[in-house]
């Protein structure tokens, strides 16, 4: 939901709610990272180990600093896609962690 919720018409490309939020000046780039700080202690509260978390809070980060910048990180929002870049790599190591 965060990073490909819809899909823009007649493209292949998909937006979502944090994308959209960053839009908004501050306000939007703070709400998007406070919701990707949520899926981190998601992460955290599965039992994601130290080095899994470090990785995905690079993500943020670079999501964050980068989407702060007028215009330009508006485009890297879009393009990025942190979230769905973390939820994969938690996917990953809790498929590894059940086999």
């Amino acid at each position: 939901m965060l990073d490909d919720r819809w899909r823009i018409p007649f493209t292949p490309w998909r937006v979502g709610l944090d994308g959209l939020l960053g839009l908004i000046p501050v306000v939007g780039d703070a709400a998007g990272l406070a919701l990707s700080v949520w899926l981190m202690a998601q992460a955290r509260r599965a039992g994601a180990p130290r080095w899994l978390l470090t990785r995905m809070a690079a993500n943020m980060g670079l999501d964050a600093t980068i989407g702060a910048i007028p215009v330009l990180g508006d485009w890297f929002d879009f393009a990025f896609k942190a979230n769905r870049r973390n939820l994969r790599l938690l996917q990953r190591h809790l498929a590894r962690q059940s086999s």
